[in-house]
């Protein structure tokens, strides 16, 4: 798998910075994305780690103005477009297409549950038929814990054979591997990446596209090194490494958590800002993550 493809390897749900206003902070969310991708890595902005349902699709326009008026390579950037109005998916989807971005990355309408495949298929058509644009590459997110509406293999495979080149591959968050793999292995060409860093290494050896998960904000480069030397010898204990560091963050808040981190290694207390309902960080709960990364980093 080649390491020039824009969207393989490690994809960074970029943390969102707000001012005292909590309104978006270009600067700071700019400064951050170029510090990563300058890392190789790409980016995934307005997912669940970026509080993108807290966003506006305004506000998220503007960001992604903000980054590709930056400089940045907007085909390394597959951000978040999926939202409970079909019209609010299709303008911001249309619009990343637009600039230029490698692909965007679609949750399901997730306000109403118990929806069946039929509705679903309809949702994500609708919203392909109306953004309307041959460029457009579509990856699924499956996070059934948080958006309470699964997406089955066979919806996959039926929307894949509907939007051919269109619906080219998902983040899977679901946590369970044997679906990833039925993914990476029964969808010939479909490109699937693990949403935890627990599963980069048995994820390529399934064929998968790479990863795209929440602690790539502050430790992506060591998810990325794993990806490119995933067939060396090293690889499993560069795998065990990572999931080192990912049982400190797991059982915290985790974007609360990720953002105090953000803000030692700065010096900036204004990234610890995250938007109702949710809230900072604790002084107890922060110095608890401090040390934890101290020690399995010293």
């Amino acid at each position: 798998m080649s390491p020039q493809s824009p969207l393989e390897g490690v994809l960074v749900p970029l943390l969102t910075p707000f001012g005292d206003d909590l309104r978006p902070d270009p600067v700071r969310f700019i400064a951050l994305a170029r510090h990563l991708m300058g890392q190789g890595l790409g980016l995934a902005p307005f997912g669940t780690t970026s509080e993108g349902n807290s966003l506006s699709v305004d506000e998220k326009i503007a960001l992604l103005d903000a980054l590709v008026e930056a400089g940045l390579d907007p085909a390394r950037m597959m951000p978040g477009t999926g939202a409970c109005a079909l019209s609010d998916t299709v303008r911001l989807s249309a619009h990343a297409v637009r600039l230029g971005c490698g692909g965007v990355l679609m949750l399901p309408p997730f306000y109403y549950k118990t929806v069946c495949d039929e509705g679903l298929f309809r949702a994500f058509a609708t919203a392909i038929e109306g953004i309307g644009d041959p460029r457009l590459r579509v990856y699924l997110y499956h996070f059934p814990r948080q958006s309470q509406i699964p997406l089955s293999l066979a919806l996959i495979r039926r929307l894949v054979a509907a939007f051919p080149g269109i619906v080219v591959g998902a983040k899977d968050s679901s946590g369970e591997f044997a679906n990833m793999e039925a993914m990476a292995t029964g969808i010939p060409g479909f490109k699937v990446f693990a949403g935890t860093e627990r599963l980069i290494l048995p994820m390529m050896r399934a064929g998968g596209a790479g990863c795209i998960s929440a602690n790539a904000n502050i430790n992506g480069a060591a998810m990325l090194e794993l990806w490119h030397r995933w067939r060396e010898p090293e690889a499993e204990a560069l795998q065990a490494e990572l999931e080192s560091f990912r049982s400190v963050m797991e059982g915290m808040p985790l974007i609360a958590a990720l953002k105090a981190i953000l803000a030692r290694r700065l010096g900036d207390d204004g990234w610890r800002r995250v938007r109702p309902p949710l809230v900072e960080l604790s002084t107890e709960v922060d110095a608890v993550v401090h040390r934890r990364l101290t020690e399995i980093l010293e």
